[in-house]
């Protein structure tokens, strides 16, 4: 068994994100992320469903054209092959992000 803590080595890049995979499993991918507030928006379009959950700062995501602002706390699925950017984060903004793929 593997275990950690979410909130070790939290101190963000320079830029863009940090992305570190806590736990793949079968069809089941977990990881951290954390950001910087220095990120260029770059419109994604996933071949897996992914479920967000900003653990703490603040983020701006734009889901299938629609803006959503978040906050710790906030979660949000974004749908297999549905356009989403991530248009702005806080300085150290932490994510915890669940891929489900395909088998």
């Amino acid at each position: 068994m593997k275990s950690g803590n979410l909130f070790v080595d939290m101190k963000p890049p320079a830029e863009g994100e940090r992305f570190e995979t806590l736990l793949s499993h079968r069809n089941l991918v977990i990881e951290r992320i954390v950001s910087s507030a220095a990120i260029v928006p770059a419109e994604y379009v996933q071949t897996q469903d992914e479920w967000v959950l900003l653990v703490a700062g603040e983020a701006v995501l734009e889901l299938a054209g629609v803006r959503h602002e978040l906050k710790a706390g906030d979660y949000l699925f974004l749908p297999a092959g549905v356009p989403h950017t991530v248009l702005s984060t806080s300085q150290g903004a932490l994510w915890l992000a669940l891929h489900l793929h395909e088998k």
